[in-house]
């Protein structure tokens, strides 16, 4: 019976989740205080009933019932019991539930959070998010429901998608929904924002951890997945621009832009129009992703669907949802007036400028995303939108913000005073280009233009960055967590400007065909195979190569990338073979058997890659030790203190 627990479990979240959006929107609206203190119960109570649906689920799959046809479809007697857990997210109904299980996780944070704020902008927060979660709901039970019985039960499963029996991507979806799913709360701070008629600025400091939040979760979610795609599809790639890529990228290019204007919201009360647009803009582009995921209008290695009825459920939804904020933004936007003044060369510009520029990436990201989709609805054939379209377009705003973010650290709020650093801007962008320099021509034989730009952007970051916090340090001063979290995650962006700086052009990567004892010299690097063996894994039978990689006479190391075969799903899989030598990944996947004892191989020697990865989670680091700033703290402080004195001038009143 559990799944059917666990259905019920889900209507009954369903049913919560619509008292939590009346309560939490209607009950402060209405001035009804006693709908205002039920918002948080019902929270509690939509939590509990999807985590028992969850719950269902998760023992479904770990238990082999294949009556239940998305474990049939999605698991098999064969699976290792990790796999069988992680298969609850391994297609589109239970991705889908563990979408709204997050989202009722970060829902929960968010009124354990917020409790002593205001309470009616508190619950107004929690009603949004009710709302989301409502329609997100009867979305899954209406079209997408995970606990449907196959009449009679299947005798096995079909089993998991192998390319989803992979540590990485058993990891990946989680962390990256956290990032997708958290940018909700952001949104639903601005909605309350907006149905209270708040024009000060203070809701952008209590918004302000939140989106870090959400930001650095999905820094974490999207280094996770171009990590999968490099070492398990085989093509030694990262990122493909792919339309499901581009929909995870897309939000954190708003959400990066988000959390700098509530930074200029919360210090100086200006953008404030504009804050709230990012936030509404941010969360936008997470449901417009979670179409093109879902709906089959796009083609993509990582799509969970492809049923058209699905799409138009969700579309329907997303025009309500977008539709509705607009709408709010519209009818308030034109009182957020602000009033202070800055210089050109003070911190606000070049916070706007970078804010303009990452808006203009996302932009040319949507519209190469979705030109095939015009294009298949204006009769105009099939249309392939690749890297030649956006590697450029996303280039041409990336550089000048790389340039602009170097010389905006530097200035100070309201008045620059630019010309006050002048000795820092020069010293750290001489000492960039130096760096460069070095690089390319003493470490590289290839001159190439956009290694060296890159390189000397990407170090000017990173010295730009160190200046500030080295010159606390020699001056005693406190250096902050927010101070730190900054500097840290700028650093990270330098790190990985730096490494895409030399893995691109430097790339080294030849298709060779090798037999037992054969050698092939790729990169200055010669790729020996001894010979392969045939090993069984638990629901896979493969072949494994030996081959020793050795430079200058000297062995590096010993490669084993395997060519799978699942027996259930008859389908190939590969694990490639990588070793990172002082930075260097040596790069080896199996390919096609050739006959007489040669197989097809990829090899790559990807210059600093480890340095890719490595950024990434700088930056999510960064936003990490920031969220943990004082001054957060202060504000819910001295935001409980304001509402008890407003309440208590409402009873003097009475």
């Amino acid at each position: 019976m559990l799944p059917e627990l666990g259905h019920f479990a889900l209507i009954l979240a369903m049913l919560l989740a619509f008292l939590q959006a009346v309560f939490g929107i209607a009950g402060p609206a209405l001035n009804r205080d006693r709908w205002v203190a039920a918002t948080v119960p019902v929270v509690a109570g939509q939590f509990v009933m999807m985590a028992t649906a969850v719950g269902c689920l998760i023992a479904s799959f770990v238990n082999f019932d294949f009556s239940v046809r998305y474990v049939a479809e999605n698991s098999n007697s064969a699976l290792p019991l990790f796999y069988r857990v992680t298969a609850l997210w391994g297609a589109h109904e239970g991705s889908l539930l563990l979408w709204t299980l997050i989202l009722a996780c970060w829902t929960v944070a968010v009124a354990l959070g917020t409790a002593r704020l205001p309470k009616r902008f508190s619950a107004r927060v929690l009603g949004v998010l009710g709302f989301i979660s409502f329609g997100f709901l009867l979305f899954t039970l209406i079209t997408s429901n995970p606990f449907l019985r196959l009449e009679p039960p299947a005798a096995d499963g079909v089993d998991l998608n192998p390319l989803l029996q992979d540590p990485g991507l058993a990891t990946h979806p989680p962390i990256l929904y956290t990032g997708y799913v958290g940018l909700a709360v952001a949104f639903a701070f601005a909605c309350a924002a907006m149905l209270e008629g708040r024009t000060d600025p203070i809701w952008a400091r209590w918004t302000r951890p939140w989106a870090i939040a959400a930001w650095a979760f999905l820094t974490c979610g999207i280094t996770a997945g171009a990590w999968w795609s490099y070492y398990t599809l085989g093509w030694g790639g990262y990122w493909a621009w792919d339309p499901v890529e581009n929909a995870s990228f897309m939000p954190w290019l708003v959400g990066t832009a988000l959390i700098h204007s509530l930074a200029v919201t919360d210090k100086r009360g200006l953008f404030k129009s504009w804050t709230l647009l990012l936030a509404l803009v941010g969360f936008s582009l997470s449901l417009i992703g979670t179409f093109l995921v879902r709906s089959g209008v796009l083609v993509s290695v990582h799509s969970f669907a492809a049923d058209p009825t699905r799409g138009t459920a969700i579309l329907i939804f997303l025009c309500i949802a977008i539709g509705c904020a607009l709408a709010l933004y519209a009818w308030r936007a034109p009182l957020l007036k602000s009033t202070g003044g800055f210089e050109l060369t003070a911190r606000e510009s070049f916070l706007l400028f970078n804010n303009i520029l990452l808006v203009i990436a996302a932009a040319t990201i949507f519209a190469g995303t979705i030109a095939p989709l015009v294009a298949g609805a204006l009769g105009q054939g099939e249309l392939s939108v690749g890297p030649p379209y956006f590697r450029p377009t996303f280039l041409l705003p990336m550089l000048p913000l790389l340039a602009l973010l170097s010389i905006g650290i530097h200035a100070n709020w309201k008045r620059g005073r630019i010309a006050d650093s002048r000795r820092a801007l020069l010293v750290t962008l001489g000492l960039a280009c130096a760096f460069a320099l070095a690089v390319v021509l003493g470490v590289y034989s290839g001159r190439h233009v956009f290694a060296v730009v890159g390189l000397a952007l990407g170090a000017w970051i990173i010295l730009s960055s160190a200046v500030d916090p080295i010159d606390r340090i020699r001056r005693h001063l406190t250096l902050s967590r927010g101070v730190l979290g900054m500097t840290l995650a700028h650093v990270g962006l330098g790190v990985a400007v730096i490494a895409l700086s030399v893995v691109e052009p430097y790339t080294v990567e030849r298709d060779i065909a090798l037999g037992d004892g054969q050698s092939a010299n790729v990169g200055g690097y010669d790729f020996r195979l001894i010979g392969t063996r045939d090993v069984d894994g638990p629901n896979y039978s493969a072949t494994r190569a030996e081959v020793i990689v050795s430079r200058n006479g000297r062995t590096v190391t010993t490669l084993y990338p395997e060519k799978r075969e699942y027996w259930v799903r008859q389908q190939e899989g590969t694990k490639a073979g990588i070793k990172n030598e002082y930075g260097t990944d040596l790069f080896v996947a199996l390919g096609d058997d050739l006959g007489a004892g040669r197989w097809s191989m990829r090899a790559q020697i990807r210059p600093m890659i480890a340095l890719l990865w490595l950024g990434p989670v700088l930056m999510a680091l960064g936003g990490f030790c920031a969220l943990t700033e004082r001054r957060y703290r202060l504000a819910r402080s001295a935001a409980s203190a304001l509402d008890a004195g407003t309440q208590a001038a409402k009873e003097t009143a009475a």
